[in-house]
């Protein structure tokens, strides 16, 4: 699973857990895109998750 090249965000596991309290594995992937980004004068593609897109942290390409 990529991981956010600006935050460091990436997949996070834990459990489910049912009524009657059986637990199985589980995997919460965030939202991380493929995105052209400006570093310096030229554009480069990175993985960036979508909260830093909508904050302003990168300018796309």
């Amino acid at each position: 699973m990529a991981k956010c090249a600006i935050c460091g965000k990436g997949a996070h596991f834990g459990n489910n857990v049912s009524h009657s309290h059986r637990r199985s594995n589980h995997m919460w992937k965030s939202n991380v895109k493929s995105v052209r980004v400006k570093v310096g004068d030229s554009a480069r593609k990175m993985y960036v998750c979508t909260s830093c897109l909508r904050s302003g942290k990168v300018e796309r390409a």
